[in-house]
Protein backbone atom coordinates (compact mmCIF):
# COMPACT_ATOMS: atom_id res chain seq x y z
CA UNK A 1 0.00 0.00 0.00
CA UNK A 2 1.25 3.71 -0.91
CA UNK A 3 1.95 5.10 2.70
CA UNK A 4 0.97 8.74 1.57
CA UNK A 5 -2.63 9.47 1.69
CA UNK A 6 -4.58 11.18 -0.94
CA UNK A 7 -6.65 14.15 0.00
CA UNK A 8 -10.26 12.56 0.42
CA UNK A 9 -9.53 13.64 4.51
CA UNK A 10 -8.49 17.23 3.80
CA UNK A 11 -12.14 18.22 3.76
CA UNK A 12 -12.04 17.08 7.72
CA UNK A 13 -8.84 18.34 8.82
CA UNK A 14 -10.44 21.07 10.26
CA UNK A 15 -8.11 21.22 13.58
CA UNK A 16 -4.65 21.83 13.17
CA UNK A 17 -2.22 21.55 15.95
CA UNK A 18 1.07 20.00 16.73
CA UNK A 19 2.37 17.77 19.57
CA UNK A 20 4.10 19.34 22.97
CA UNK A 21 7.29 17.64 23.02
CA UNK A 22 7.21 18.19 27.20
CA UNK A 23 3.99 16.31 27.51
CA UNK A 24 3.77 13.95 24.90
CA UNK A 25 4.72 10.54 23.93
CA UNK A 26 5.15 8.27 20.68
CA UNK A 27 3.18 5.25 20.54
CA UNK A 28 4.89 3.13 17.80
CA UNK A 29 2.01 0.06 17.32
CA UNK A 30 3.12 -3.50 16.10
CA UNK A 31 5.47 -3.22 14.11
CA UNK A 32 6.23 -6.67 13.68
CA UNK A 33 7.54 -9.40 11.19
CA UNK A 34 3.63 -10.23 10.96
CA UNK A 35 2.86 -7.52 9.74
CA UNK A 36 5.82 -6.40 7.65
CA UNK A 37 4.45 -6.32 4.20
CA UNK A 38 1.99 -3.89 5.22
CA UNK A 39 5.21 -1.86 7.75
CA UNK A 40 7.53 -2.08 4.93
CA UNK A 41 6.22 1.35 2.84
CA UNK A 42 6.49 3.05 6.00
CA UNK A 43 9.72 2.00 7.58
CA UNK A 44 11.72 5.60 6.47
CA UNK A 45 8.72 7.50 7.60
CA UNK A 46 8.29 5.70 10.97
CA UNK A 47 12.42 6.01 11.37
CA UNK A 48 12.36 9.43 10.71
CA UNK A 49 9.16 10.30 13.35
CA UNK A 50 11.48 8.30 15.92
CA UNK A 51 14.66 9.82 15.51
CA UNK A 52 12.36 13.23 15.33
CA UNK A 53 10.75 12.47 18.58
CA UNK A 54 13.62 11.37 20.14
CA UNK A 55 15.81 14.23 19.36
CA UNK A 56 13.15 16.76 21.22
CA UNK A 57 13.19 14.17 24.04
CA UNK A 58 9.77 12.80 23.27
CA UNK A 59 10.06 9.12 25.01
CA UNK A 60 8.81 6.24 22.61
CA UNK A 61 6.67 3.43 23.59
CA UNK A 62 6.55 -0.01 21.16
CA UNK A 63 3.69 -2.17 21.24
CA UNK A 64 3.96 -5.57 20.42
CA UNK A 65 0.55 -8.52 19.85
CA UNK A 66 1.08 -11.36 21.03
CA UNK A 67 -1.07 -14.64 22.32
CA UNK A 68 0.40 -17.26 24.30
CA UNK A 69 0.27 -21.01 22.92
CA UNK A 70 -3.09 -22.33 23.54
CA UNK A 71 -4.83 -19.33 23.83
CA UNK A 72 -7.69 -18.68 21.30
CA UNK A 73 -7.75 -15.33 21.12
CA UNK A 74 -11.56 -14.94 22.06
CA UNK A 75 -13.82 -13.15 19.79
CA UNK A 76 -10.45 -11.48 18.06
CA UNK A 77 -9.71 -15.02 17.35
CA UNK A 78 -12.65 -16.32 15.87
CA UNK A 79 -13.20 -12.85 13.68
CA UNK A 80 -9.86 -13.74 12.34
CA UNK A 81 -10.46 -17.32 12.53
CA UNK A 82 -7.52 -18.48 14.58
CA UNK A 83 -4.47 -16.56 13.06
CA UNK A 84 -3.32 -15.12 15.93
CA UNK A 85 0.51 -13.83 16.37
CA UNK A 86 1.87 -16.42 18.86
CA UNK A 87 4.58 -15.02 21.57
CA UNK A 88 7.92 -16.95 21.02
CA UNK A 89 7.33 -16.91 16.97
CA UNK A 90 9.70 -14.89 14.88
CA UNK A 91 6.62 -13.09 13.38
CA UNK A 92 5.71 -11.61 16.91
CA UNK A 93 9.13 -9.91 17.26
CA UNK A 94 9.62 -6.76 16.81
CA UNK A 95 11.00 -5.29 13.11
CA UNK A 96 14.67 -5.51 13.64
CA UNK A 97 15.55 -1.90 11.27
CA UNK A 98 12.21 -0.53 13.15
CA UNK A 99 13.59 -1.12 16.62
CA UNK A 100 17.49 -0.83 15.65
CA UNK A 101 16.60 2.69 14.73
CA UNK A 102 15.43 3.91 18.61
CA UNK A 103 17.82 4.73 20.95
CA UNK A 104 16.60 1.28 22.73
CA UNK A 105 17.74 2.37 26.22
CA UNK A 106 15.29 4.67 26.37
CA UNK A 107 12.28 2.92 24.75
CA UNK A 108 9.63 0.66 26.31
CA UNK A 109 7.67 -1.96 25.08
CA UNK A 110 4.19 -3.30 26.23
CA UNK A 111 2.50 -6.02 25.26
CA UNK A 112 -1.18 -6.73 24.32
CA UNK A 113 -3.49 -9.52 23.16
CA UNK A 114 -6.51 -7.18 21.29
CA UNK A 115 -6.63 -3.98 19.38
CA UNK A 116 -6.40 -1.47 22.33
CA UNK A 117 -2.78 -0.36 23.75
CA UNK A 118 -4.94 0.59 26.66
CA UNK A 119 -6.19 -2.98 27.61
CA UNK A 120 -4.96 -5.09 29.92
CA UNK A 121 -1.60 -3.53 29.87
CA UNK A 122 -0.08 -0.05 32.34
CA UNK A 123 -0.12 1.90 29.08
CA UNK A 124 -2.65 4.80 30.81
CA UNK A 125 -0.85 4.21 34.18
CA UNK A 126 3.06 4.65 32.44
CA UNK A 127 1.78 7.48 30.21
CA UNK A 128 0.94 9.20 33.89
CA UNK A 129 3.88 8.39 35.49
CA UNK A 130 5.84 10.08 32.18
CA UNK A 131 3.83 12.99 32.68
CA UNK A 132 2.18 12.68 28.89
CA UNK A 133 -1.09 14.70 28.14
CA UNK A 134 -0.51 13.88 24.29
CA UNK A 135 0.44 10.77 22.29
CA UNK A 136 1.43 10.77 18.53
CA UNK A 137 0.41 7.46 17.46
CA UNK A 138 2.33 5.59 14.29
CA UNK A 139 2.46 1.78 12.93
CA UNK A 140 -0.10 -1.18 12.00
CA UNK A 141 -2.75 -1.39 10.80
CA UNK A 142 -4.10 1.91 10.66
CA UNK A 143 -7.58 0.83 10.61
CA UNK A 144 -7.09 -1.98 13.36
CA UNK A 145 -4.74 -1.31 16.17
CA UNK A 146 -3.80 2.42 15.08
CA UNK A 147 -7.41 3.44 15.37
CA UNK A 148 -8.67 2.30 18.44
CA UNK A 149 -5.71 2.87 20.57
CA UNK A 150 -6.43 6.64 19.24
CA UNK A 151 -9.95 6.44 19.89
CA UNK A 152 -9.41 4.77 23.14
CA UNK A 153 -6.43 7.59 24.42
CA UNK A 154 -9.03 10.22 23.81
CA UNK A 155 -11.62 9.14 25.43
CA UNK A 156 -9.28 8.92 28.44
CA UNK A 157 -8.66 12.47 28.21
CA UNK A 158 -4.91 12.52 26.23
CA UNK A 159 -4.76 14.69 23.14
CA UNK A 160 -4.36 12.53 20.41
CA UNK A 161 -2.03 13.19 17.02
CA UNK A 162 -2.17 10.48 14.69
CA UNK A 163 0.48 9.82 11.70
CA UNK A 164 -0.78 9.83 7.83
CA UNK A 165 2.54 8.66 6.86
CA UNK A 166 3.90 6.52 9.47
CA UNK A 167 0.57 4.59 9.57
CA UNK A 168 -0.13 1.17 7.38
CA UNK A 169 -2.70 -1.36 6.72
CA UNK A 170 -4.00 -3.25 4.12
CA UNK A 171 -5.94 -0.71 1.38
CA UNK A 172 -6.08 2.88 1.10
CA UNK A 173 -9.42 3.25 1.27
CA UNK A 174 -9.07 1.83 4.75
CA UNK A 175 -6.49 3.71 5.81
CA UNK A 176 -7.88 7.32 4.24
CA UNK A 177 -11.56 6.10 6.08
CA UNK A 178 -9.63 5.68 9.33
CA UNK A 179 -8.32 9.32 8.82
CA UNK A 180 -11.34 10.93 7.79
CA UNK A 181 -13.02 9.52 10.92
CA UNK A 182 -10.35 11.22 13.21
CA UNK A 183 -9.93 13.98 11.51
CA UNK A 184 -14.34 14.37 12.93
CA UNK A 185 -13.84 13.27 15.86
CA UNK A 186 -10.50 12.49 18.09
CA UNK A 187 -7.19 13.54 16.47
CA UNK A 188 -4.49 15.97 14.66
CA UNK A 189 -3.01 14.48 11.73
CA UNK A 190 0.53 15.00 11.54
CA UNK A 191 3.52 13.57 9.24
CA UNK A 192 7.31 13.72 9.33
CA UNK A 193 7.09 16.88 7.95
CA UNK A 194 4.83 18.83 10.18
CA UNK A 195 6.63 17.32 12.98
CA UNK A 196 9.76 18.52 11.97
CA UNK A 197 8.56 21.71 11.43
CA UNK A 198 6.95 21.55 15.05
CA UNK A 199 10.14 20.87 16.37
CA UNK A 200 12.66 23.05 14.99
Amino acid sequence: MESKSSSSYRKYEIRKRLPDPKTSALLVIDMQNYFAPMATPILSAIKTTINLCQSAGIPVIFTRHRHKAGDDGGVLGEWWDGDLIIDGTAESELIPEVFSAANTRKVEVVEKETYSAFRNTRLEERLGELGVKEVIITGVMTNLCCETTAREAFVRGFRVFFSTDSTATSSRELHDATLMNLAFGFAYLVDCHRLQSGFE
